[in-house]
């Protein structure tokens, strides 16, 4: 692989992928109301999980995780759903809708032959390739992706440093890890990337302004409002 090629790893959930669009499923089930709750909470669990997983180095997988943090949202907010609703709400999961900012980012990149694009992301493998190829909004540019990367063969959750060394060996840049850019909307792994030696842009779509402080001294290498600004700070950097 040329050394000139600039890897940029998207994130699936949060990033492209609208965790929150999938208030319109459960509020079939819910109503609108406990639906908006209840999808903030299972959000809030998902990512718990991974975290707590990481912490004592035990593993699911993100299905599972994703499942079980369904199963304590609806509990939290005291509702009960049978075996079929919780298969379809996990379904459903695989078909989340996108931000309105990602095609028109991913229409930019495809003219752009010197970076290469991938998804990479906590999800399974089987998750993620449904939710890229298969889904409603994303599958029409699942060919700007170069390769689908997530860490089921690492049995580790962003931010541990073996998901990004992970990705520098699938794309082959083990010792170049500087010449790949993580593009998140999620703080935790924007300091896992830079922690990691990669470079990474926030996605502040809120312009609420960085205020992660896990680790003060770790900034995003770029701040961006929208995913259609991402090629601008990349080339920028690069020239």
């Amino acid at each position: 692989m040329a050394h000139k090629e600039i890897i940029v790893a998207f994130d699936l959930y949060g990033t492209l992928l609208s965790t929150e669009s999938i208030v319109e499923q459960l509020a079939e089930y819910t109503g609108q109301e406990k639906a908006q709750s209840i999808a903030a909470a299972w959000r809030r669990y998902q990512l718990e999980y991974t975290w707590r997983l990481n912490s004592m180095d035990e593993w699911d997988n993100f299905f599972m995780v994703t499942r079980h943090a369904l199963q304590e949202a609806l509990d939290e907010n005291k509702v009960m759903l049978g075996h079929e609703a919780i298969e379809n709400l996990m379904a459903a999961y695989d078909s989340l809708s996108t931000f309105p900012d990602v095609i028109p980012a991913l229409n930019k990149l495809d003219s752009k032959p010197k970076i290469t694009p991938v998804v990479f992301s906590n999800g399974t493998t089987k998750m993620v390739t449904n939710s890229v190829l298969h889904s409603k909004d994303l599958s029409p540019k699942a060919d700007v992706f170069r390769k689908i990367i997530t860490v089921d063969h690492v049995r580790k959750y962003k931010p541990a440093p073996a998901v990004y060394e992970h990705l520098a060996e699938e794309m082959d840049k083990k010792s170049r890890m500087g010449d790949m850019w993580l593009v998140s909307g999620n703080p935790f792994d924007v300091v896992g990337a830079l922690r990691s030696g990669m470079k990474a842009i926030w996605v502040d779509r809120a312009g609420r302004g960085w205020i992660d402080r896990v680790l003060p001294e770790s900034q995003p290498t770029a701040t961006v409002r929208s995913l259609e600004e991402i090629v601008d700070v990349i080339e920028g950097r690069a020239a």
